[in-house]
């Protein structure tokens, strides 16, 4: 675990955000801290990165720690959420942004990298949200990622958007059972956007046509998810919950 020495405040809001350490976790986690989020970056293996994400935070006048969890494994999802409160005490907003993406027709898919996805990505959402139901304060809220690419239905995406699939059945549901908690579960379903999960493997000629595809003619960036995710989690998202918003710029 990685630890900013200043006392925490105790009026603050509390951010955990999964797979914070790269991409849109990472522009994320910086954004909800520069909301006044104390942010607690979750890692599941790169602890380097991860304090890259915090050092970014603490040296912009914020709060943040590290900490490390399997996002499948229940029992390190339960100590990610009791060294949040005990740090923090308590927890306001859940991000849940790791996830993971092997690409092939469905005929070739290697059965191995679709249990591998089927753990990270539909596995981790249940427990992470699990957590996050039992465990966010009045006024909270969750947020899960999906993938515009439900919408596109692109070759080679089966698998990864079945995962991203359950993941807006859970989102839809676990936003019903929470009534009376006044609590907001939504899912942010980001288009081709420029991280490294995205652009992996992708030759420059592929990237330059998918860019061009929204009518806004360009890639997502990390931040202009982070906005969504900022939209989302404060006061002036309230209103919105039960949902999956699409930031694509307009492709699907």
């Amino acid at each position: 675990m990685t630890q900013h020495s200043s006392t925490p405040g105790t009026s603050r809001r509390v951010a955990v955000v999964t797979g914070g350490s790269r991409g849109i976790g990472r522009e994320t986690a910086e954004r909800l801290a520069a909301d006044g989020y104390a942010v607690v970056v979750n890692y599941a293996g790169n602890e380097a990165e991860a304090g890259k994400t915090v050092a970014a935070v603490t040296e912009a006048g914020g709060e943040a720690i590290a900490v490390r969890a399997d996002v499948a494994d229940e029992t390190e999802v339960a100590a990610l959420f009791d060294a949040t409160e005990s740090t923090y005490g308590g927890v306001d907003v859940v991000v849940h942004a790791a996830g993971v993406m092997a690409l092939a027709p469905l005929v070739d898919l290697d059965l191995d990298a679709l249990d591998r996805m089927h753990r990270t990505n539909i596995r981790g959402t249940f427990v992470v949200d699990q957590q996050a139901a039992r465990r966010l304060r009045a006024g909270g809220a969750l947020i899960n990622f999906s993938s515009s690419v439900l919408a596109l239905a692109i070759p080679g995406y089966s698998a990864y958007a079945a995962t991203k699939g359950a993941v807006e059945a859970m989102t839809l549901i676990v936003a019903r059972e929470l009534r009376g908690r006044d609590v907001t579960v939504n899912a942010v379903a980001p288009g081709p956007t420029a991280t490294a999960l995205f652009l992996d493997g992708k030759d420059e000629e592929t990237i330059a046509r998918m860019a061009a595809q929204p009518p806004l003619e360009r890639l997502g960036t990390p931040r202009d998810i982070a906005e969504v995710v900022s939209f989302l989690a404060g006061p002036a998202g309230r209103w919105v919950n039960g949902q999956v918003l699409r930031a694509n710029g307009g492709i699907a």
